[in-house]
């Protein structure tokens, strides 16, 4: 009977550590993209996420593609923010 309560508690606590744990979860998510008439498009993005300690982490990213209409190749360029 010991052994069994034993290794029923060994078990939960196992299982219950890794909902303890746990991982980020995303709160909200706002994309937009938009193209100006020169060609450039324009990407932002905001992201709200809960992290395993109940704090908010806010990440805001830009990503601008400019077309090079002299040499044919595409000018990226991508800015991340936290």
């Amino acid at each position: 009977m010991r052994r069994a309560l034993v290794c029923t508690v060994t078990a939960l606590s196992l299982g219950l550590g890794g909902l303890m744990l746990g991982c980020e979860d995303t709160v909200s998510k706002h994309s937009e993209t938009k193209t100006n008439s020169d060609g450039t498009t324009v990407k932002k993005e905001e992201k709200v996420t809960r992290n395993p300690d109940g704090t908010l982490t806010k990440t805001q990213s830009v990503d601008v593609d400019k077309p090079n209409k002299d040499s044919g190749s595409d000018v990226k360029i991508k800015v991340d923010t936290k």
